[in-house]
């Protein structure tokens, strides 16, 4: 089932995520709605806190990143190791190697898009949906999407590491993004407490 997405604005995404036991309610199809959700909206991660749950969840595939990258794309590096996972109550436990700076968006925030900097590779401690640990590293966009992702389990959006000046240039947008005065290809709830 497709789900809506939360619009910026709402207060479960500046709320820090609680941890989930093996015993969540219907968990299995809620990744499933997760999953489907997100290739609704042509996204490559969606967290739980973006449809209205405050739980520690995310999913992440980068790998539908490289049907449409050209082999000759100055990104083309970055894109080349796709993954598709799920996060459970994830916790990132190092973030090492260069700070580099992406062009990042986000479904709660449509239509918006600025430079974001990000290290270049984590190593981070999760379960997947099955409840098993995995202690992994990650690098290139696999390691930005997954620390954007993880962010919104951590109540923290892409704008939140913008410098000042350019939210306050960008108010306009987030107030109508906020009201619902936004057009998207996808469902969007505005409001939600």
């Amino acid at each position: 089932m497709i789900l809506p997405i939360v619009a910026y604005g709402s207060p479960v995404l500046k709320k820090k995520a609680t941890d989930i036991s093996k015993d969540y309610p219907e968990l299995k199809q809620l990744i499933e709605n997760m999953w489907e959700t997100m290739y609704n909206a042509s996204g490559v991660g969606l967290a739980a806190p973006q449809i209205g749950k405050a739980i520690r969840l995310f999913i992440i595939d980068s790998a539908q990143l490289m049907e449409d990258i050209d082999e000759e794309d100055e990104d083309a590096p970055l894109l080349k190791d796709g993954c598709k996972k799920v996060f459970i109550n994830a916790e990132i436990l190092e973030c090492t190697g260069e700070i580099f700076s992406y062009n990042e968006g986000c479904l709660s925030i449509p239509n918006i898009r600025e430079d974001v900097e990000r290290h270049e590779t984590i190593r981070i401690k999760y379960l997947d949906e099955n409840f098993k640990e995995h202690i992994d590293t990650f690098s290139a966009i696999n390691a930005r999407i997954i620390q954007h992702e993880y962010d919104h389990i951590e109540g923290i959006l892409f704008t939140d590491h913008l410098k000042p000046l350019k939210r306050t240039l960008l108010k306009k947008k987030l107030e109508d993004i906020n009201k619902g005065a936004v057009r998207t290809s996808y469902r969007m709830k505005t409001g939600v407490k």
